[in-house]
Formats: C-alpha cells, sequence, structure tokens
C-alpha cells in the first residue's frame, strides 16, 4: 500500500501546497491524513467538486503552484463545465492535478463488485477523462515510486497548461484514523438512525419519504426491514448526491394533494444548495435536514454544516415554516404539527455522527425500488 506520508512528502516536494477537494470512500485514509497534516489555508474540503475546480484555479492565479483536487469519480459530472471552459489548455490553460477515487473500477476487462450506483461510472470513468483531453495514470496499492510518479503528473500538467489526473483504485493507500478534534461536539446529541426511527413512527404510512445519499438511506432501508414494513414509500437516492430535495419538489409538484417528506443531510445540502429556492415554493414539502457536520459515509471529514443554521438559513430562502431541533423528544408534537401546518416546511434536526460498523445495505434492486414507488405514488 502507498505510505500517506510519502504521498503528501511527494506532493510538497514538486510545490504542490494546495488541496481542495470532496471526500471519497477509497480516498478516505489520504484524505483524513491530509486533513490532519495541512492548515486551513492550505486544505480546503470543498462543498462540491465544480467548486473544488474553481478553488484550484484561483489558488492557482494567485501562486502559480499546481493545485491537488480530489474527488470520487461519480464527481467528475460536476467538475466537467470548469475543467472544459476554464482550465482546459484551449482556454485559460490551468495545471491542475486530480486525484480520483475510481469506484466501480474496471481490472484486465473485469468490472470489480460495487454498489449499483457506482458501475455505469466505474465503466465510463477513463472514457470521460479521454473526452475530455485529460491524460492520466492509474494506481494502486502495488504502486511503486511514488515520488516519481507525482513529479511526472505534475510536470506534464505544467507542461500541458491543462489538468492530469490519479485514477485510484481500492485500497491503493495505507490505512488512517482520523483525529476527531474538529468533529461536532456530540454530548446528549441523539444518533441519525434513532432521529430516523422517531420521525417514521410518527408520520402516516401514507408520506412518501425521498432520502438522501449514504448512510441515511441505508438506515432507513434497515428501519423498515427491522419493523417488519415495507419499503414501496421511500425513494432512496442512492447517487447523486445533493439531489434529493429536489427530487422531493418534483414529486411534490406533481402530487400537490399530499405531503411529501425530503430526508436530507448537511454534506448533501450544502453541495447544491440552490435547490433550497424551488423547494421553499413547494407548499406541501416537508425538509427535515439532520445535521451531524461530517461527511459520515465517506470517512467523517468535517463539513462547514457545524458552523451553520440551517434553518435560519432556510427562512431567508422562503421557507415558510423553519425549525432547529437539538432534542430528540422536540420531534413528535413538531411533525404533528407541520403536518397539520399549510407552506413549505423546514425541519434541521441536530444529531451526533457515526453508525454502525454492520450496517446493512438495501436489498432491493434500484428497478425495483423504483416501480414500487411508483405505484406507492398513484394510490
Amino acid at each position: 500500500m502507498i505510505e500517506l506520508s510519502r504521498f503528501l512528502k511527494a506532493l510538497k516536494s514538486v510545490n504542490v501546497n494546495f488541496v481542495t477537494g470532496v471526500p471519497d470512500s477509497l480516498l478516505k485514509d489520504i484524505c483524513g491524513f491530509i486533513s490532519d497534516n495541512m492548515s486551513k489555508n492550505k486544505h480546503v474540503i470543498a462543498t462540491n467538486e465544480g467548486s473544488a475546480i474553481g478553488l484550484a484555479i484561483g489558488n492557482y492565479l494567485a501562486t502559480e503552484s499546481v493545485p491537488l483536487v480530489y474527488l470520487q469519480n461519480s464527481g467528475i459530472g460536476n467538475t466537467i463545465n470548469p475543467l472544459a471552459s476554464l482550465a482546459d489548455p484551449s482556454v485559460y490553460g490551468i495545471p491542475i492535478l486530480l486525484m480520483i477515487g475510481w469506484r466501480g473500477e474496471i481490472n484486465n476487462n473485469i468490472q470489480i463488485k460495487d454498489e449499483p450506483q457506482h458501475l455505469k461510472q466505474g465503466e465510463i470513468t477513463l472514457s470521460q477523462l479521454d473526452l475530455l483531453d485529460i491524460p492520466y495514470v492509474i494506481i494502486s496499492k502495488d504502486s511503486r515510486n511514488i515520488e516519481d510518479l507525482i513529479s511526472k503528473s505534475v510536470c506534464i500538467a505544467k507542461s500541458r497548461k491543462g489538468p492530469f489526473a490519479i485514477v485510484v483504485r481500492k485500497n491503493s493507500f495505507q490505512k488512517y484514523k482520523k483525529s476527531n478534534e474538529k468533529i461536532l461536539k456530540v454530548i446528549d446529541l441523539p444518533s441519525r438512525k434513532k432521529v430516523l426511527k422517531t420521525i417514521i413512527n410518527n408520520i402516516p404510512g401514507n408520506i412518501p419519504i425521498v432520502s438522501t445519499t449514504g448512510v441515511a438511506s441505508r438506515e432507513l432501508f434497515e428501519i423498515r426491514s427491522e419493523l417488519g414494513a415495507h419499503h414501496n414509500s421511500d425513494f432512496l437516492t442512492v447517487g447523486g448526491m445533493g439531489h434529493a430535495s429536489q427530487i422531493a419538489a418534483g414529486i411534490a409538484i406533481a402530487n400537490t394533494n399530499r405531503k411529501i417528506f425530503c430526508i436530507d443531510g448537511d454534506g448533501a445540502a450544502l453541495m447544491h444548495m440552490g435547490a433550497f429556492a424551488i423547494n421553499s415554493d413547494q407548499e406541501n414539502l416537508i425538509h427535515i435536514l439532520i445535521n451531524n457536520g461530517v461527511h459520515d459515509s465517506v470517512g467523517g471529514q468535517p463539513t462547514k454544516g457545524q458552523n451553520l443554521n440551517f434553518s435560519k438559513i432556510a427562512s431567508e430562502f422562503g421557507y415558510i415554516n423553519s425549525y432547529q431541533v437539538k432534542n430528540i423528544n422536540q420531534i413528535p408534537l413538531l411533525l404533528k404539527k407541520v403536518l397539520k401546518k399549510c407552506g413549505s416546511t423546514f425541519i434541521e434536526i441536530i444529531c451526533k455522527p457515526g453508525f454502525s460498523n454492520n450496517l446493512s445495505r438495501p436489498s432491493i434492486s434500484p428497478e425495483n425500488s423504483k416501480d414500487s414507488f411508483k405505484s406507492f405514488l398513484s394510490k
């Protein structure tokens, strides 16, 4: 495996002094190590991958040093506009080092087992880079001479005046346990799963729920299974981080005669916060944001949610009703209240980070889940 300290030292040796990006499960060890070993003005966890490219471009303009942007391959889509219309050699010619976690990777023409939402992205990752004319190198746990590889990568980015990508296979990096110093204080805060169970137990069974990417959807599925309940009322947004609330809003627009719930997360909401402007117009939407201040499913790196009051932000966006909850005992009464109210509703619930190591994954295929949900909506 690639030693974390050696990798970071190699970056610094070629003056890669600014790192930004969106955490990824395949990159969680190197991301955690970078978080603990680089200062705040040298490492910024971006709200989305396109924003990370913007930060990198700005840093290069100010320093002329090649920046590093890390991301999961699912985030390539968010980077395409700034990469193609700004950083490309045919426009401003900005040298950027991309480090991309390859979910659903292909090895010897065989795709390794992964979750459904990663299969297509894994299949097309290298083709996307080819289409963007971004040269790349693939690294794995067996990669050697990492200093030489990084040096050559930076040289190529500089000489072509454009991005160069390092595509990272699963288990490439040495394991690392991130420091918890910067994590949200969790005294007396409930777990997300307990919050979800409280919500489910206090709303009618005929209400559709759209849940956000990552652990929240997995926990929702697990809770339904534990209760012996059906999953028909839940749309699990297994991919497309940050878009759950817009899916819920789209349903709300088409079903004005029923309440629609969205279970969101702080990292996901920050990724595409402009959605709030549309959500706030949907009078039958109840948007619940569970804020634990971290990117839980990809390593626990902190989000800016630790320092934000989302309920106040929601009010400014125009949500008619907006609340913040820190005590789980307040949830039942509040849900009873908002189910009777008119107007768009936003509820921020503060919880502690973390989830069970034994958390299961949905056992129903996306196709079957979609069909069941559509049938549920039609009733």
